[in-house]
């Protein structure tokens, strides 16, 4: 029985050809198998073949789940992407689909429906936004799309627009000139 919190290993999104579009590998050192989860997949090498291999069993739709080289992959084709949550054999297949399911429907709010390859790639900021919101370390922190979506789009609070014009220029002059009146005047 897995106790751990650290359920995903990897985040891959893959385009129609089998290249990468997005690769998070998860190696946490504090997992409790550290060992033994760091020697799969560390090298960009064995990355490489492993996304070649998946995708090859997964480029045609219609599956969800696949066990593949000894890791349970979920996922979900979108256009001409693959988006893929890469766990350990026994890990909880719901639990990855719906981490899944909420990072690829953030992504469509966020895209407005337009997730394609060129798309994601000029918007990779959100996408991985939505990825850091979803999966921190190998761990799921949310599933529910629409609070990543607002988590990722939200503009920050305490920023203000600043008004520039001639009053503040004048302000920021004379400050000036006070300070530095004052300094010669104490030498």
């Amino acid at each position: 029985m897995n106790l751990s919190l650290f359920t995903v290993s990897a985040f891959l999104i893959l385009d129609s050809e089998g290249h990468r579009v997005l690769a998070k590998y998860y190696h946490p050192k504090s997992h409790p198998n550290a060992s033994e989860a760091n020697k799969h997949l560390n090298t960009l090498k064995d990355q490489r073949a492993f996304e070649k291999g998946l995708w090859a069993k997964t480029k045609k739709p219609g599956g969800d789940i696949i066990l593949y080289d000894s890791q349970l992959a979920v996922y979900r084709h979108s256009l001409d992407l693959i988006f893929y949550i890469i766990g350990s054999p026994a890990e909880n297949e719901i639990i990855l689909h719906s981490a899944l399911t909420a990072v690829c429907d953030a992504v469509h709010l966020l895209l407005r429906n337009q997730v394609e390859k060129r798309v994601v790639l000029e918007n990779l900021d959100l996408v991985l936004l939505c990825l850091d919101e979803t999966i921190d370390d190998g761990i799921i922190v949310e599933t529910d799309s629409t609070t990543i979506a607002s988590r990722v789009s939200r503009p920050k609070a305490d920023t203000t627009e600043i008004v520039i014009n001639e009053q503040t220029l004048m302000s920021a002059y004379q400050t000036v000139r006070d300070k530095v009146q004052q300094k010669i005047q104490q030498l």
